[in-house]
């Protein structure tokens, strides 16, 4: 009996706790939306947008995140050929080993090697930023609303009623609770892209979110062809079937 009172006490806390939490949050704000190239059962992904996401992200957020489950050499899927993701690759450096003395050691990446994070480890991460940046990977697919909620929250800055927050915070419309740690990321002309678009806030936050939208899936058109195929071969099947029947049955029916 004494453990039935204990765990209802805790469940009721637990759920007060929560109730507390979702008050605090806020009500929810509906995300801004974008036509994305790759929405729906044909879509895919625009790969001058890939290139100038990655761009955005070598030069403003790989400062603080790291893309763990990227390859280098998968940047070929991107249009750049195996000297320019060797290029790209050489730019940051690995911690590797051990060596024939038992010590660690760094070395330029290799096509092979991912992503790295800026940091050391997420002690290190905690201690500069107050907690460790996320690995960004999977944000696509890790938050609701997706891409939507990547783009949302890029734009959703305002520095009016950020005024009031202790330093280190940071109003943002999209951010659940609105208060967030990152400061605002994108500026006008902050990037210049190598094809010549201009680098607007929205352009540069269209272009970063699908870049991370290919990170998270980056086989997507692969399978949305199969899937198109394969409803094509049932459909293909089914008549088939359906004529052989008829003709089976042809005669019983007569």
């Amino acid at each position: 009996m004494r453990n039935v009172l204990v765990a209802t006490i805790a469940g009721a806390a637990l759920l007060g706790a929560m109730t507390t939490e979702g008050r605090a949050a806020g009500p929810a704000v509906e995300l801004l939306h974008r036509s994305w190239s790759f929405d729906g059962i044909f879509g895919s992904y625009d790969d001058a947008a890939k290139q100038r996401g990655m761009q955005v992200y070598m030069q403003v957020c790989s400062a603080c995140h790291g893309l763990e489950y990227v390859a280098f050499r998968t940047f070929t899927e991107l249009g750049y050929d195996e000297g320019e993701v060797e290029a790209i690759a050489e730019q940051f450096f690995i911690t590797d080993g051990p060596d024939e003395f038992g010590d660690m050691f760094e070395r330029p990446g290799l096509p092979k090697d991912s992503w790295p994070s800026p940091f050391r480890n997420e002690a290190e991460a905690a201690m500069i930023h107050g907690k460790a940046p996320p690995d960004l990977s999977l944000i696509a697919k890790a938050r609701p609303g997706g891409p939507n909620y990547l783009y949302s929250l890029l734009l959703g800055y305002d520095e009016e009623q950020g005024l009031d927050l202790p330093p280190g915070n940071y109003w943002n419309e999209y951010y659940p609770g609105h208060i967030i740690a990152m400061p605002p990321q994108l500026y006008p002309d902050l990037v210049v892209y190598e094809d010549g678009t201009e680098a607007t806030v929205e352009q540069m936050a269209a272009d970063v979110t699908q870049f991370l939208m290919w990170t998270a899936e980056p086989k997507m058109e692969e399978r949305k062809q199969l899937g198109i195929g394969f409803m094509l071969f049932c459909a293909a099947m089914t008549l088939i079937f359906y004529a052989i029947m008829r003709r089976v049955w042809a005669d019983v029916k007569k």
